[in-house]
C-alpha cells in the first residue's frame, strides 16, 4: 500500500496480513484521485471512509491535507491498525468500530466528500442502500460528492443523483452529487429546447 501524493508522497505502508480486507489499487487509486483533483482543493476538507479496511484512501486524503476525517469499518483489527498509523503519522482521522449501515442511519455529521469501499460480494440492494441513507440523512454536504467502489458487475446509475461512473480494470468508482429541483427543472428545460430545436429543423 502506497500513499501517491501529498506530504507523504511515496511513503509504503504494511498492513497486517490477517486482516479482512481487499485495498484498492495503486492504479485504481490514483485514477480516482485525479478526477477528485479536478473537482476540489483537498485542504480542510471533511471525508467520511466507509468500510474503511487498511485505511488506504482515508491515508491519501490526509495526505493532500483533508481534515479532519472520520474512517469506520465494523473490523476492531483494522480500527486498531487506522489509529496506530493515524498517531504516527499525526493524521486528524478518527476511527470508528461499527457496521456501517447502522453507522449512517444514526449519524448526524455532514460532509465534503464520503467514500465507501463495501465487499463486492455484498448484495445489490445492499449497495443500495448506501447512497439512500446518506441522501435521507442528509450527510453529504450541498456541493459534496459521495464515490462508491465496487466491481462492474454491480450497476448503480440508475439511483438518484447519480453522477457519472468509471471503471478501472475490475474496479468501477460509481459518483453521486446532490441534485437540486432547480438542477433538474434545468435539465427538463433543455431536453424541451432540444425537442423543439429538432421539429424546427
Amino acid at each position: 500500500m502506497r500513499i501517491i501524493s501529498g506530504k507523504y508522497k511515496g511513503r509504503r505502508l504494511q498492513a497486517p496480513k490477517n486482516l479482512p480486507v481487499r485495498p484498492t489499487t495503486d492504479m485504481a487509486k490514483e485514477a480516482l484521485f485525479n478526477i477528485l483533483n479536478n473537482h476540489f482543493n483537498f485542504g480542510e476538507l471533511k471525508i467520511l471512509d466507509l468500510f474503511s479496511g487498511t485505511g488506504n484512501i482515508a491515508y491519501e486524503f490526509a495526505s493532500r491535507g483533508a481534515t479532519p476525517l472520520v474512517a469506520v469499518d465494523a473490523d476492531m483489527g483494522c480500527v486498531n491498525y487506522i489509529r496506530k498509523i493515524a498517531t504516527e503519522f499525526d493524521f486528524d482521522i478518527t476511527p470508528i468500530k461499527s457496521d456501517v449501515f447502522a453507522f449512517l442511519q444514526k449519524h448526524k455529521g455532514s460532509y465534503d466528500i464520503i467514500f465507501a469501499d463495501p465487499p463486492y460480494h455484498i448484495d445489490q440492494k445492499d449497495f443500495e442502500k448506501i447512497p439512500v441513507l446518506i441522501f435521507e440523512n442528509n450527510i453529504l454536504d450541498e456541493e459534496g460528492m459521495l464515490i462508491i467502489e465496487h466491481s462492474k458487475d454491480t450497476k448503480l446509475e440508475h439511483l438518484d443523483n447519480f453522477s457519472f461512473a468509471r471503471t478501472y480494470g475490475g474496479t468501477t468508482f460509481t459518483f453521486f452529487e446532490l441534485i437540486s429541483d432547480e438542477d433538474e427543472l434545468d435539465a427538463v428545460t433543455e431536453d424541451d429546447e432540444d425537442e423543439d430545436n429538432e421539429e424546427s429543423e
